[in-house]
């Protein structure tokens, strides 16, 4: 249990989600200190910034009298957790830690193969201008505030870790089957959200489209959200253009209002529509939800754009197809005089040998293709599938690494999207560069 007398540790204090949860508990008065990798991330800025103390991994960190917070990710090989055991010092995970906080506020959470972290920015922002609002997002962007009324996060679903919550509401975005190195098989993993779904206390958000959600069993109220007559929760009247997407809502046979948002691709206007349909239920105002949704500024790596010239660059995490599909409609949407260039980084071996078709066509169908060598991840480093497999099948296609990421530079007038869950971002900083000189 947290103290707010005791020294908080945590081991991965680097992770995206141990960062947003430290600065969270940070905010909320408690003293919180870390160790991690020695390597740089992009998550040190903030918690250094928020006075956060940050430390290579040590058996000498472990002190009697911590609490202890393990990251999922880290074993008894790690020196920290080798010293929790030789001191018998117990510690909590990062999914129990959560709970804590899921359990001091009218909460939701938002759980679903893709759109999770899209999602949860876009209702913590709204849900912020209605009333104070905690939030943690799987980005390592994280916030406490003592008086809130509202707790929004990211329930991530691998290993099933999001089992660990109890939320009043949740949104779940889609049940597209992901992480083959854990589940089974598509029913192993529908399972999981079948569980998280009875954990869920007062109601239950779902894509009308996903007929795996719609099989969920509950004994809450579940509404769905979608673009049908037969939604709980219909966006209509959708208009697109270069700028965004406009569109109205209707519920309980009234229409809520016509809603903006700053946003590209129909993922969007469903993410949107989760969003007001969980306001909407909370009672809060609409005119607030109108006001809010076009100020929001987006997700870190959610479609992430910066222009050079007339080149427009992308960052997305796209790496499952259902997202990769949803962030080419979006460039589509907003870029529709530019070439658009993708490049790709596929996230482990398993992934892409079960997607390995899937990968092909859709990126047949961009106007250039290029593919970079399959990230590794700590959890799996080598399989029988290697990026040269998938270009064989892509008209056109290239392998891109370091060494001829100047290839690049030859498109013009283009959108160029990096893609990825892995170290993408090293190619685009390399490209970027080269734009630049």
């Amino acid at each position: 249990m947290l103290d707010k007398k005791k020294q908080i540790w945590f081991i991965g204090i680097k992770g995206t989600g141990m960062a947003a949860l430290a600065l969270i508990l940070k905010d909320l008065g408690y003293n919180v200190a870390g160790s991690d990798i020695e390597k740089y991330t992009f998550t040190q800025v903030p918690l250094e910034k928020a006075g956060i103390e940050v430390k290579d991994f040590d058996p000498k960190n472990i002190k009697e009298g911590q609490i202890i917070v393990k990251g999922n990710a880290f074993k008894e090989d790690n020196p920290e957790v080798a010293a929790c055991v030789e001191k018998d010092i117990q510690w909590q995970s990062y999914p129990d830690t959560v709970e804590e906080i899921v359990q001091s506020y009218t909460s939701i959470g938002v759980a679903g193969t893709h759109g999770k972290t899209s999602t949860t920015s876009l209702l913590a922002h709204v849900l912020g201008q209605v009333a104070p609002t905690s939030y943690l997002i799987g980005d390592g962007r994280g916030k406490g505030v003592a008086d809130s009324r509202f707790f929004a996060y990211e329930a991530d679903e691998y290993r099933r870790h999001f089992l660990a919550y109890h939320p009043d509401y949740q949104i779940m975005t889609n049940i597209d089957f992901d992480h083959p190195d854990y589940f089974k098989d598509q029913a192993d993993y529908t399972s999981a959200f079948q569980t998280a779904a009875e954990q869920t206390k007062k109601g239950l958000f779902v894509w009308g489209d996903d007929p795996r959600l719609q099989s969920l069993n509950t004994a809450i109220p579940k509404y769905t959200y979608g673009f049908k007559d037969s939604d709980d929760f219909q966006a209509t009247n959708i208009e697109k253009t270069t700028n965004g997407s406009s569109f109205n809502v209707i519920a309980d046979g009234k229409d809520l209002g016509r809603f903006e948002i700053p946003l590209f691709g129909d993922h969007s206007i469903l993410n949107a529509t989760a969003v007001i349909a969980v306001a909407y239920t909370e009672k809060v105002p609409m005119e607030i939800v109108q006001k809010a949704l076009p100020t929001f500024k987006g997700a870190k790596r959610r479609f992430s754009e910066k222009d050079f010239g007339n080149i427009a660059v992308i960052d997305d995490y796209a790496h499952h197809p259902t997202e990769m599909r949803a962030t080419i409609q979006a460039a589509r949407q907003k870029f529709p005089d530019k070439e658009l260039v993708v490049v790709f980084q596929p996230h482990t071996y398993s992934r892409t040998k079960k997607y390995q078709k899937d990968f092909e066509e859709i990126l047949r169908d961009v106007d250039k293709a290029y593919i970079t060598p399959i990230y590794a991840s700590a959890r799996e480093n080598s399989g029988d599938i290697s990026s040269e497999d998938l270009t064989k099948n892509i008209p056109g296609s290239e392998v891109i690494d370091l060494a001829n990421i100047s290839d690049l530079t030859k498109h013009q007038n283009a959108a160029v999207v990096f893609m990825g869950a892995g170290d993408i971002p090293k190619y685009e900083d390399a490209y970027e560069k080269l734009l630049v000189k």
